[in-house]
């Protein structure tokens, strides 16, 4: 079988496979096993070592043994449900195995009287006699190598056994072996300097599965690649895009910029310069806006935007939520107030008579600034001549999202996407790798930084005076309670009990929202906290990203020890957003263990969000702290930035060298397939 054979086997479905029926596919897809690469993908969750061959007379009750017997007998119970036995011998001593529900005849196939065997199990004593039970293997003499060894033991689902799931394993293993080499020796130096079927072979059938070896090390270097080679291929595929220069000058943007109660700081100053040369020249932006909390990106693309106008075109901008869109419309026509824009509202509540005055008008380019939910891009809103789409707190915003996006502005469109999560720098070319990044992490001159407090449980009366004192000085608060989930329903008892207990202390000057209300009863406590009808809002973590709550200076967070560092800071900075003090109170409960201390003391040492990132990924791992499927591309099987941080960069420089020629792509072509990637690219219209 050459290597395009062997690569067309691997992308097969699963069924293909020798011994594969509908209810072994059925349970393989339960693991998420669909095609036959996904089993080299799930490796053995540890060993059970059946080399150790032992005579009868030196076995150890409770361990997992590989014995050398004679067939001695059989003993047949003429009860049902009673268990049938087989007393076998060696020169040493006698042992029974012993079978329950299995049939005479299975039985008299596999022990044969007088046949000398192999049996491997778990050793138990049962009046006064050694005994195997259901024993994991039976083999005659001449096989016994197929047993006698360290067998891989794999994470399996009810219903799928061992044996089934590694005869398929060996299937596919006997065929890779073949598989020629698609790096060149200079890669291979620098990432382990072993095939990639050696590798495979290693980490299926030997005791080690180390994050750091070189076996390892080498297959996470493919997937790394694979997936930078996705994002290559989308930034190449966008970047084909020619577009009209946005012709401006400065002066409007400048005079806006004086207008502002203070001073930009040195990082926005930077970004709006790296967008204004996106805009000015004749490639499409496409381009990622990652900002801490409160370091001023609305500000950065309200600048963008009004150069985007005074060139001509129309600018839309979206926000995950209708509040914070609203938040975004009333900064805008503050900002704007004394220009001649037309500035518009719209939401999937926009009264129908509303909408289509908006509708008219936006197709006439009558309207030069759309802000809204996703209703902005459904078919029936058309701009007459769409030049920027801003799209706010779209963390979660994919790499098919930021297809379709691109597709539905239109060539003359350019791209502005805006986070307020921070992600360490090893993880953006991974999740950013299609777009242009820039990073504002300079808070504004007048914002103070945020006052972090850790106290235990006992000392609540304590904390509960100083928020007496914090609203009676006009301050708000949040209360913020962990999300308890059990099996797949969620659990708000601790919230519900937090603001019973509140309640009883500030009356009804509490509020409370959680995950399980309907979104218009949680948008009706969100604006009545707005508007300071109540003074303390009971949450889970549903609180929203990005809205800006002026009066709340107070955070308390319940089991603190509970929340990884990255959503710590992403709580935190609800608050304080104003010009006053802001403050956060860390609750924990006694024996914290190492690792919260640890979370808890980085949390009260800096105010830096893409710091912490890092310390966050370090602490949890990088899934945990991204929550890997907003990358919109499927979650790493191998790699990790934590532990082959080097190899990101190993990549990001190969694919620089793949770039320059497109025969070089083509050689790697199957590493999208084989890590589920090629239809990502597929799905780029351009």
């Amino acid at each position: 079988m050459n290597r395009e054979n062997i690569q067309e086997f691997l992308t097969k479905n699963v069924s293909t496979l020798t011994g594969v029926g509908g209810k072994t596919k059925k349970l393989l897809k339960k693991k998420n096993i669909e095609k036959i690469s996904d089993l080299l993908w799930s490796f053995p969750q540890g060993y059970t070592d059946r080399s150790n061959l032992q005579s009868l007379d030196k076995l150890e009750i409770g361990k997992i043994t590989t014995i050398k017997v004679k067939v001695l007998k059989y003993n047949f119970p003429r009860i049902r449900n009673l268990p049938s036995k087989v007393i076998c011998e060696d020169a040493t001593g006698k042992i029974d195995i012993v079978f329950f529900n299995s049939r005479e005849g299975y039985i008299r196939k596999i022990l044969p009287l007088d046949a000398e065997v192999v049996v491997s199990g778990k050793i138990n004593y049962f009046r006064k006699k050694y005994q195997i039970t259901n024993p994991a293997y039976v083999v005659p003499i001449e096989k016994e190598s197929y047993v006698n060894k360290i067998i891989p033991k794999y994470s399996l689902t009810e219903g799928l056994t061992e044996k089934i799931y590694r005869k398929l394993i060996e299937q596919v293993l006997k065929k890779i072996t073949e598989l020629d080499e698609w790096h060149n020796q200079e890669t291979l130096n620098k990432v382990g300097n072993v095939s990639w079927s050696k590798s495979i072979l290693y980490l299926h059938e030997k005791k080690e599965n180390d994050l750091t070896s070189q076996y390892y090390r080498r297959l996470a270097y493919d997937e790394i690649l694979s997936n930078l080679l996705v994002l290559s291929q989308v930034r190449k595929r966008i970047k084909k895009f020619k577009k009209s220069k946005k012709i401006f000058d400065n002066k409007f943007s400048e005079k806006l910029i004086k207008n502002f109660n203070f001073p930009l700081t040195l990082d926005q100053t930077r970004v709006i310069k790296e967008i204004n040369n996106d805009l000015s020249s004749d490639y499409k932006m496409f381009r990622i806006l990652q900002g801490d909390v409160g370091s001023g990106k609305t500000i950065v693309s309200f600048v963008g935007a009004a150069n985007v106008i005074r060139s001509n075109y129309q600018v839309a901008m979206m926000a995950p939520t209708e509040i914070l869109a609203k938040q975004h419309y009333d900064l805008a026509k503050k900002i704007f107030r004394s220009s001649d824009l037309r500035i518009e509202f719209l939401t999937g509540k926009t009264k129908p008579k509303d909408r289509k005055i908006i509708q008219n008008d936006l197709l006439n380019g009558k309207i030069n600034f759309l802000i809204g939910t996703h209703a902005l891009f459904q078919k029936n809103i058309i701009f007459k001549k769409l030049g920027l789409a801003i799209i706010d707190e779209q963390h979660k915003f994919g790499v098919r999202q930021r297809i379709e996006l691109s597709n539905k502005g239109g060539k003359e469109c350019d791209i502005l996407l805006m986070s307020a999560t921070p992600i360490p720098r090893t993880l953006v070319m991974a999740v950013y790798g299609d777009m242009d990044v820039s990073r504002l992490v300079e808070k504004p001159m007048n914002r103070k930084e945020i006052i972090t407090l850790s106290k235990p449980e006992e000392k609540i009366d304590e904390i509960l005076l100083f928020i007496k004192k914090q609203i009676e000085e006009g301050n708000q608060v949040f209360w913020v309670c962990p999300l308890i989930e059990e099996s797949k329903k969620l659990d708000y008892s601790a919230a519900v009990k937090k603001f019973n207990f509140l309640s009883k202390k500030f009356f009804d000057k509490v509020g409370l929202i959680h995950g399980g209300l309907e979104k218009n009863k949680k948008d009706e406590v969100l604006l009545q906290f707005l508007n300071k009808k109540i003074d303390i809002l009971v949450s889970t973590t549903v609180i929203e990203v990005g809205i800006d709550f002026p009066n709340a200076n107070v955070i308390v967070i319940e089991n603190s020890n509970k929340f990884g560092l990255s959503q710590l800071h992403q709580l935190r900075g609800r608050v304080g957003r104003g010009t006053n003090q802001g403050t956060c109170i860390l609750l924990y409960k006694k024996n914290l263990s190492e690792n919260a201390k640890k979370r808890i003391k980085i949390l009260k040492s800096s105010n830096d969000g893409f710091l912490i990132a890092e310390e966050d990924m370090k602490l949890r791992g990088f899934g945990d702290v991204l929550g890997y499927q907003q990358s919109g591309i499927k979650n790493f099987k191998l790699a990790d930035p934590v532990h082959h941080e080097d190899l990101f960069k190993i990549a990001d420089a190969h694919i620089k060298d793949i770039e320059s020629d497109e025969n070089n792509f083509k050689k790697y072509e199957f590493l999208l397939k084989l890590f589920d990637r090629a239809d990502i690219v597929n799905e780029v219209n351009i």
